[in-house]
């Protein structure tokens, strides 16, 4: 089960409560939450944004089973305006989870993969701090007549497709990480029938385990789609992520900053009461 929500704001206890609430009434299921982190310009402009931040983290974080990182910064385009770059990032924030849930409910014998990757593959591997990523490479629509007999080289082309894939995938991911930290992982890939082979699967595979060395691996395969590759990665049981370390220090500091301002603010009488002690009531 799922439980959404975002960091930072005044809604930051939504997330922990509702993680709390599922983890209570379905005990025997696991609870994943998805945590927004807020824009630079939030942090900037509201004092208490990483305060509010690093609490929602800490308290969601000893309910969830797993919770799946977003940084709303890594997604800002440039070039849109502030609707647009909302929408957008909305959308790419939900991307590489529709191959993912869709893979291992499958029905069609026909889009059923060699290696299915399905939720018992999911549970196992989402475990405490998790990174989320989406790539793809555009694949040729038509196959000239000449590509058909040059198999050797047509393979390497594919195997070298579901790389980039991959690389953008980890490029991409969902908050900014080291991939070494990660403790389990896995990957699906998602392309016509004929455009994958157990060769691109061990390249890639071979990619992911150079980069997240101590990491358990998983993976699948999900034949399905038109004139794409799809790759999807996900990096779970991170032991460290460095925006997370920033919240909670930060947090501790204004902590602190607040508790002296309050004892400043009790032992220093009111200016304006001061002044008007002799000024007579009409009580």
């Amino acid at each position: 089960m799922l439980a959404g929500g975002a960091a930072g704001g005044t809604g930051s206890g939504v997330t922990p409560v509702m993680a709390k609430v599922l983890k209570e009434r379905f005990a025997d299921k696991p609870v994943y939450a998805l945590v927004v982190l807020p824009f630079e310009h939030e942090e900037a402009i509201e004092e208490r944004t990483p305060y509010n931040t690093a609490l929602c983290l800490k308290s969601v974080g000893s309910v969830a089973d797993a919770v799946i990182l977003v940084d709303n910064q890594r997604y800002i385009r440039k070039d849109f305006s502030l609707k647009n770059n909302m929408l957008k990032i909305n959308e790419l924030i939900v991307e590489p989870f529709y191959n993912l849930l869709c893979a291992g409910e499958e029905k069609k014998a026909k889009y059923i993969g060699t290696r299915m990757l399905d939720a018992g593959d999911i549970r196992h591997t989402l475990v405490g701090w998790t990174a989320i990523g989406y790539g793809q490479s555009p694949l040729p629509r038509i196959t000239l007549p000449f590509e058909k007999t040059r198999g050797f080289v047509k393979k390497g082309r594919e195997t070298q497709k579901g790389l980039q894939a991959m690389e953008e995938a980890v490029s991409e991911l969902s908050i900014g990480c080291n991939p070494a930290d990660a403790g389990r992982a896995l990957f699906l890939l998602s392309a016509p029938a004929k455009e994958m082979s157990v060769e691109m699967v061990k390249e890639i595979c071979d990619y992911l385990r150079g980069l997240a060395p101590r990491a358990l691996i998983r993976d699948g395969d999900y034949p399905r789609g038109k004139g794409r590759l799809d790759i999807t990665v996900v990096l779970s049981q991170l032991g460290d992520v460095a925006k997370i370390r920033d919240y909670y220090r930060k947090s501790t500091e204004l902590a602190k900053e607040f508790s002296r301002r309050q004892k400043e603010k009790a032992a220093r009488p009111s200016l304006a009461e001061e002044a008007g002690k002799d000024v007579p009531t009409l009580l």
